[in-house]
């Protein structure tokens, strides 16, 4: 290894491995991430950075430097809940380094980010570049329930607004820049209910309900395609219904539905596209609506947002990617592999709402996200505290576009 930062990042490596064994023994579901944002804030403090404040939503930020060019690194620190345990190898929320990976729940999704971010914290306040940029490192709550509220949050009320954001999320160790958006859709319908023994005396409103489900899946075959991005989909995820009782006929049916969006594709041509399915299968009342996140956080507030993700890409011609390319090949000596994440991220209100340019790399490879026997190579770790480094040295050393 001869790049100063990956030798530094290697020099680290145990401490990286136990921080990142520090943050999976302390479980950080989606708003109940008080206990391992309280151990984020004593490692940012033992480091030394300029400051540590945590939100009214609950997410740490730690700053280090006060120069004009602000760069800000996130990882979201909730995780997903591990599932069937009988799936695992190991218990998820004991640490196990074993085969030059790090095993348990959140080392890929993504406590993996914040490990290497903490690390690359110390490497970048030992560079001495605090009167050429500051650089932010947030620990962001609840994104695997509602991606993106807590930096809408973070740039309305705590007035945070770099000129760029790294999002962790794994990548594979590749640079990414961009990602499909999402929604939550319900439709609705009614029916009339009566009797079981004599259906036809009512309004089925499942019958209703199922005649627009096939229409949504005929749906797929209409949607946009780009050729970054890849295609929007559109898939019916759960069907509840109501009725007086199991032998009458149901008074009232509802989907839920997933919609991926694709470059074009909007909130209002998403909903559009829905009330057509409806219509073509000849339901004339159907209700179409985006649901809205209003959960409260750990700290007790509730911070409501509509569960519409936009989509987000950064050109290729930026000259943030250009400077992010320019450090991993100064890092690793090679080109990078630039892509897009198939998930959502933090990004769909950074870039996707409020247009701040966003790039992304990351430990691990997120096929492993979710999954039983979630595991991170540490040498991702290690390249990935280099990678940030090298690339706040890069931008340090260019004036602000």
């Amino acid at each position: 290894m001869s790049d100063k930062h990956l030798t530094r990042a290697a020099a680290l490596e145990q401490d990286t491995v136990r921080i990142l064994c520090d943050l999976i023994k302390t479980p950080s579901f989606s708003s109940k991430e008080k206990d391992v944002i309280e151990v984020i804030r004593k490692e940012m403090t033992a480091i030394g950075f300029d400051e540590v404040r945590i939100d009214g939503l609950g997410s740490v930020i730690g700053r280090i430097g006060h120069g004009p060019r602000v760069i800000c690194f996130d990882a979201h620190i909730d995780t997903v809940y591990a599932g069937d345990l009988q799936q695992w190898k190991t218990d998820p929320f004991v640490p196990v380094v074993a085969d030059g990976k790090v095993h348990g729940r959140g080392t890929v999704d993504q406590k993996g980010g914040m490990a290497s971010m903490l690390t690359a914290g110390r490497m970048i306040k030992e560079l001495g570049l605090q009167d050429k940029v500051t650089v932010l490192f947030t620990g962001t709550v609840m994104e695997e329930d509602c991606d993106g509220l807590c930096w809408l949050h973070l740039i309305r009320e705590e007035n945070v607004r770099p000129e760029l954001v790294v999002i962790t999320e794994p990548t594979n160790m590749n640079i990414y820049r961009g990602h499909r958006g999402r929604m939550e859709i319900h439709v609705s319908v009614k029916g009339v209910s009566c009797h079981g023994s004599a259906p036809e005396r009512g309004v089925n409103a499942i019958y209703k309900a199922s005649k627009i489900a096939l229409e949504i899946e005929k749906l797929n075959d209409r949607l946009r395609n780009d050729p970054f991005l890849g295609k929007g989909t559109v898939t019916v995820t759960e069907i509840v219904s109501s009725s007086p009782s199991l032998c009458a006929v149901a008074d009232s049916a509802r989907l839920h539905l997933d919609r991926r969006l694709t470059a074009g594709e909007t909130r209002e041509s998403a909903i559009a596209e829905v009330q057509d399915a409806a219509a073509r299968a000849g339901i004339t009342d159907a209700i179409v609506q985006p649901l809205t996140y209003n959960e409260a956080a750990y700290t007790g507030k509730v911070y409501p947002m509509e569960k519409y993700y936009p989509t987000w890409t950064m050109p290729e011609d930026s000259p943030y990617l250009k400077g992010a390319v320019a450090a991993y090949t100064s890092t690793f000596g090679k080109a990078p592999v630039v892509d897009k994440w198939t998930f959502s991220t933090n990004g769909i209100a950074v870039a996707g709402i409020h247009g701040i340019p966003c790039l992304g790399l990351g430990p691990g490879n997120e096929v492993y996200a979710h999954a039983p026997n979630e595991a991170t190579p540490i040498e991702h770790l290690t390249g990935a505290a280099a990678f940030y480094t090298s690339l706040v040295e890069t931008l340090a050393s260019t004036p602000k576009h």
